[in-house]
């Protein structure tokens, strides 16, 4: 193995000097590497690749036994504790299956009637907006992404994106869809029973806003169907398959989807197959 590690890195750094480090001799290097290759390291280069094309077929989800599994099918006759070190070597390793789903722990204080009652169309603009937030995970841990969605265009109009699931998430999001789209007249604001919507801090700009709110009942997904299909196009079509290493990343990906891709160019079929910012172009023309 270090005699492998020096043939690899020779390039890099001085011979002497990884022979020095690692405490082998030059003389012993070079002999090495004119030495004929044993049969063992011909046959691990062969399975080296056959376990490569099953961990990446595998969409990088497989873990040593189950490449196991494979190469037994293709007939190879191998050992468990052999694909771990040949994984090993490559540095070939799952993505890490992720537990413990964040959870909402924060009270409940003013709950509202479901005034939209999946009501999910509109006649104009800034009549009803349905807002959510989802997370997505990235190495640094989770990144929590909150929405705004305006019913008549299905257009992103607010969004926010922070480390934690606080009422500052979805106060920041409604900020901005407020900035962008201007003070409502009579504006209908649908969320779930989440704590950082029913709290205090989001009623109270509600209030100054003027905006009617209305909330799923507990347990009722489909009440709130138009935000949950926004937030599994997300997913779906662009973050789902990716690993984050930060949550800068992610964050940037995500600005992206909806900026650059969602609302300007992404066709939908309850829209006549236009984007958001089309339909709207339309309507106004």
């Amino acid at each position: 193995m270090k005699f492998g590690f020096v043939a690899k890195h020779r390039g890099a750094w001085p011979v002497n000097l990884m022979c020095e480090a690692l405490g082998v001799s030059r003389s012993g290097f070079y002999a090495w590497l004119t030495r004929p290759r044993s049969r063992r390291s011909l046959s691990d280069e062969v399975l080296g690749t056959q376990v490569r094309q099953s961990f990446v077929h595998s969409d990088r989800t497989y873990g040593a036994r189950r490449v196991w599994h494979d190469m037994l099918e293709q007939g190879q006759s191998c050992g468990l504790h052999r694909i771990e070190r040949l994984m090993r070597e490559q540095a070939l390793r799952a993505r890490p299956r992720r537990r413990g789903l964040p959870k909402d722990r924060g009270e409940r204080s003013t709950v509202a009637d479901n005034v939209l009652d999946r009501q999910f169309q509109a006649d104009g603009p800034n009549q009803k907006w349905v807002a959510d937030f989802t997370y997505i995970w990235t190495a640094e841990g989770w990144l929590y992404v909150a929405a705004v969605l305006d019913l008549y265009s299905r257009r992103i109009v607010g969004w926010s994106m922070q480390e934690s699931m606080t009422s500052q998430l979805v106060v920041d999001a409604l900020m901005m869809a407020v900035w962008r789209r201007g003070k409502p007249v009579a504006l209908l604001h649908h969320s779930d029973q989440g704590s950082q919507y029913t709290s205090e801090h989001f009623q109270k700009l509600l209030d100054e806003q003027g905006i009617t709110c209305s909330m799923s009942r507990a347990g009722e997904v489909w009440d709130n169907s138009a935000m949950e299909s926004f937030f599994s196009s997300l997913k779906t079509e662009r973050t789902a398959r990716k690993v984050y290493r930060t949550r800068g990343q992610a964050r940037s990906d995500v600005f992206d989807y909806i900026e650059c891709f969602y609302n300007p160019t992404r066709r939908h079929s309850t829209l006549g197959y236009l984007s958001p910012v089309q339909f709207e172009k339309a309507q106004e023309a």
